[in-house]
C-alpha cells in the first residue's frame, strides 16, 4: 500500500512552530460557542463587531463572550480596537487564510483537478459594499458626503481584490481600508485635526520593511503619534518571519495586511520614510521625507529578518528622538 505522507510531502509539511500555532488556533476554535463568534465575525460585512453586538446575538452575557474573544485574541485570531468607550474585533489578516481552510496546508492539486475558490457573485459583493458604506457615512457624517464614501469603500474593495489571495474576507479588509483612507483625506482636507503627527512608511511589498517600522513606532510613540505603512506593489499577506520576529520582541502583528499606497495617505502625513521604493511615492510641499536604505526581509530564513528587525527598531528609536526632542 502507497503511503499517502510520499504523495503529498513535497512543500507541504508544516514546521513545528508553525504546527504549534495552528494547533492552538484549532483548540481555540474547538468550542462551539468560539466557532460561531468567529463564523459572524467573518461574515459580518462590516468587518468588525464589538461584543455588545455579539451578546445580543448569542443572548449571552458580555462577560462570557468578552471571554472567548479574549482566548480567539491569544490564539491570533482576532485583533481588538478600542474607538472612545467601545471596543471592536476583527479577524487576523494572516489568521484568516489558515481558518479558511481550517489547517493552513496547502496540498497540490492532482493532475487535471482545478481547485475550488470562492467566487461571490456581483450581487452579494454590492449588497456588502453597500451595508458598509452605509456606516462609515454615519461615521464621517458632516465630514463627507455619502456618494464620497460610497466611491472611497468600492474604490478601496477593486484596490485590495487585484491583488487579494483572501476573497473570502475581502469585505472586512474594505471597511477597515476605506476607513484609514478617509481619515487620512479628513486630514489632508483641513476637515479634521487628527493627531499631532503623522507618518507613513513606505515600501514595495509593504510585507515587511515598512509593518516592522510602523509596528515599532507604534510601540515606542503609542497615540502620540498616527502610524500608518503602505506598498507601491503590495503583496497579499504579511511575510510569516516578519510576524514571527516581530512577535519575539512585543510587536504583535497579526491585524496587519498589506495595502496599496493612496494619494490621500501621502498628503495626511508630516513625515513620510520611504525603504526601497524608488520614486514610487509622490511628492508634497511641506513634508519631510527620509530613505532608509535597508535590506527587504521577505521570503528571507528567520536569522536575516531578526538582523533587518533589529536595524530598523534603531532608526525607528532615532526617528522618535527627533519627533520629540
Amino acid at each position: 500500500m502507497a503511503n499517502p505522507l510520499r504523495r503529498h510531502s513535497p512543500g507541504v509539511l508544516l514546521s513545528r512552530e508553525d504546527a504549534e500555532r495552528r494547533a492552538a488556533q484549532l483548540s481555540a476554535v474547538a468550542d462551539p460557542t468560539r466557532l460561531r463568534l468567529m463564523s459572524l465575525i467573518l461574515t459580518h460585512p462590516a468587518g468588525e463587531v464589538s461584543p455588545g453586538q455579539l451578546a445580543d446575538a448569542f443572548g449571552e452575557s458580555q462577560t462570557t463572550i468578552c471571554h472567548h474573544l479574549r482566548i480567539l485574541r491569544e490564539a491570533d485570531l482576532l485583533t481588538k480596537e478600542r474607538r472612545q468607550s467601545v471596543s471592536y474585533y476583527r479577524p487576523t489578516h494572516h489568521a484568516l487564510e489558515q481558518l479558511a481552510t481550517l489547517l493552513g496546508v496547502e496540498v497540490p492539486p492532482e493532475p487535471g483537478r482545478e481547485v475550488a475558490t470562492f467566487d461571490p457573485s456581483a450581487a452579494v459583493v454590492d449588497r456588502q459594499l453597500e451595508l458598509i458604506s452605509g456606516q462609515l457615512a454615519t461615521r464621517f457624517a458632516g465630514v463627507f458626503s455619502p456618494e464620497t464614501v460610497r466611491r472611497y469603500v468600492h474604490e478601496s474593495y477593486d484596490m485590495l481584490a487585484a491583488r487579494s489571495r483572501v476573497r473570502r474576507f475581502l469585505p472586512s479588509l474594505t471597511a477597515s481600508f476605506a476607513t484609514e483612507r478617509l481619515t487620512a483625506l479628513a486630514k489632508a482636507e483641513g476637515k479634521a485635526s487628527g493627531y499631532g503627527s503623522e507618518v507613513l512608511f513606505v515600501c514595495v511589498r509593504n510585507a515587511g520593511r515598512s509593518q516592522i517600522a510602523a509596528g515599532f513606532l507604534h510601540q515606542l510613540a503609542g497615540d502620540r503619534v498616527l502610524v500608518r505603512s503602505a506598498g507601491s506593489l503590495p503583496v497579499a499577506i504579511v511575510d510569516a518571519n516578519v510576524v514571527t520576529a516581530m512577535d519575539e520582541v512585543g510587536v504583535y502583528l497579526g491585524g496587519a495586511y498589506p495595502k496599496p499606497l493612496s494619494d490621500e495617505i501621502v498628503r495626511a502625513a508630516d513625515v513620510v520614510v520611504t525603504m526601497g521604493c524608488g520614486d514610487a511615492c509622490p511628492v508634497y510641499p511641506g513634508k519631510r521625507y527620509l530613505d532608509w536604505p535597508i535590506d527587504d526581509p521577505e521570503g528571507h530564513p528567520l536569522p536575516v529578518v531578526r538582523r533587518i528587525r533589529d536595524e530598523i527598531h534603531q532608526q525607528v528609536k532615532e526617528l522618535v528622538d527627533e519627533l520629540f526632542a
